[in-house]
Parts: structure tokens; C-alpha cells; sequence
């Protein structure tokens, strides 16, 4: 299929993008185009004009200051993924992006793109939403920093603004105590997930003295599976409060059946990789310290 008729404009800075959106409510930012393109060729979509921001060289790269790592929107993924700097800071960012599609989507696909398209299967937003990280959004009228938790309304529905522009994405580095592990299932590698898990588990002397985890796949945007987090919070992981917190995330998995799984097999899903990422994180976790 082919996208319906629109406008195309190339801004050489911020500010011009931000005039644009503003003079146009149907205008769309365009990123790296890897899920807006298609979404607009399949009619999803239908933007008035679309806003090229490639030519915007304050919105690429990143710096680490302090504990944050702060990524610039059009920030490629694959840049990001091969960082030495930003492996040593939060390796979990490498191991989720190795999971998004494929290297040559990767190459072009950027960090800010993915996140405020918000789609509910997508790695990135659900690992934003583990590591309790934040975003920058502008617009003529001003700039705001938005939680990851407040962010995500519904599959591809953010609390981003007509007119707003997503520039920088601030994810948390880790602590010294803290172990990571994200996994998905996937029919092939590539394809969308059925269901990932994202974990972060903070232990002293054995214990979880701190844990976020969240889920892709299984709900209508990316999911805190804060009733799991507290089957684990200052216990153990493993055994009976592992198992507890597996079946807390169960009832977390609101997907319904479709052609992909069924909303009984999703549930599996999600409680076998809590089991998983959380005694990898852990594992991780002990070796980190």
C-alpha cells in the first residue's frame, strides 16, 4: 500500500521543528522511520506533513553525567548498543537493544523514535520503564521531563502533546550492587515479542533490598509488575518467594487472544521469564559486587 498525500520539511534546528509542530496538529516528527513509515503506508497513519529531523544535530549522541545517561532522541540504536562508555554505565541498555528486530534496522532506527511510538511489544519503553528512567519533551511553549512511569497511556498513545517533540532520553546507570537481565520470546528473532521481561535486582547479603521489573507483550503498553516486586522485596530470590512473585506477574498479563498466542499462554510467558531474568539479575548482582 501506499501512505496518503503529505508535506515534507527537513529543519536545521530544534526550534524550527518545534515552529512547525506547532503551526500543523497533524504533523509528525520523523525519527528514523523504522515503525512510522509503515504504520503510514498500511493507512494507521496519516500525517499532514512530516517533520525530518536528520539534519538536527543537537537531537544525536549522548554524555553520562553523573548517574544518568543522557541519549539524544535521534540517537542511532546501534550506536547506542556498541557503546563502550554506556556498557560500562548500564550494560542491561546493550542486552535489551540486542533483542530490537534486526542490526540494519537497528543502523537506522533511533533511541527517542522507538520510545514515543510506544508501541506495547517494543524493548526500549519497557526497559525505560524498568530502570525508572525519563524523557525531555519541548515545545514553543517551554520544556518538561516526563517519569517513564507517567509516560505510556496505551499501545502507541503517550502523554507527549500535539505540537511536543521528544529530545532526550534519560536512562539511570547502574549501581555497583544492582544485576540485570532482560529476555523475550519471539516466534522468530526479530519479530515482535509475545512477552519480555526486563529485571533489575538489588541485593545485600542475599537479600532484594531493591527490585523493578516490567513487561513487554503482554498488556497495552510496557507494564510495571509491581505486585511481583513485592513477593521478592527484602526476601531471597529464589524458592517460594520466586515462584510468588512468578505468579503475581501472571495476573499482570491482560493481552487478550489473538493469532499470535493466547492470553493463557502469554501468562505462562510472563511468569517463566520473571523465574529467568530475575535469578540471572540476581546472579549478575552477586558477581557485581
Amino acid at each position: 500500500m501506499k501512505p496518503a498525500l503529505f508535506d515534507y520539511v527537513a529543519p536545521q534546528s530544534i526550534e524550527e521543528a518545534l515552529e512547525t509542530l506547532a503551526s500543523d496538529e497533524m504533523a509528525r516528527p520523523l525519527a528514523g522511520g523504522q515503525s512510522l513509515i509503515p504504520t503510514m503506508n498500511f493507512r494507521i497513519a496519516a500525517p499532514s506533513r512530516l517533520v525530518d529531523l536528520a539534519r538536527i544535530d543537537a537531537l544525536k549522541g549522548h554524555t553520562i553525567e553523573g548517574d544518568v545517561i543522557r541519549v539524544g532522541a535521534m540517537t542511532r540504536q546501534r550506536d547506542l548498543e556498541r557503546d563502550g562508555e554506556v556498557r560500562r554505565a548500564n550494560p542491561l541498555i546493550a542486552e535489551v537493544l540486542g533483542n530490537v528486530a534486526h542490526i540494519v534496522i537497528r543502523n537506522r532506527g533511533t533511541v527517542g523514535g522507538s520510545i514515543a511510538h510506544a508501541d506495547a511489544a517494543a524493548e526500549l519503553p519497557c526497559m525505560l520503564v524498568a530502570t525508572g528512567g525519563a524523557v525531555v519533551a519541548r515545545s514553543v511553549a517551554g520544556e518538561r521531563t516526563i517519569a517513564a512511569d507517567d509516560l505510556f497511556h496505551f499501545h502507541m498513545t503517550t502523554a507527549l502533546q500535539p505540537g511536543e517533540l521528544l529530545t532526550e532520553v534519560r536512562i539511570p546507570a547502574l549501581s555497583p550492587r544492582t544485576g540485570y537481565a532482560f529476555q523475550e520470546v519471539a516466534r522468530r528473532h526479530g519479530d515482535y515479542a509475545l512477552a519480555g521481561v526486563c529485571a533489575l535486582v538489588t541485593l545485600r547479603e542475599g537479600v532484594c533490598t531493591a527490585l523493578r521489573l516490567a513487561a513487554c507483550g503482554v498488556a497495552s503498553k510496557p507494564t510495571r509488575l509491581a505486585e511481583a516486586e513485592n513477593a521478592l522485596q527484602d526476601a531471597v530470590p529464589e524458592g517460594s518467594a520466586l515462584a510468588g512473585a512468578a505468579d503475581a506477574a501472571r495476573t499482570l498479563s491482560t493481552s487478550g487472544d489473538d493469532r499470535q498466542a493466547s492470553a493463557e499462554y502469554r501468562k505462562d510467558l510472563v511468569a517463566a521469564l520473571v523465574r529467568r531474568t530475575v535469578t540471572k539479575a540476581a546472579d549478575r548482582a552477586r558477581e557485581r559486587a
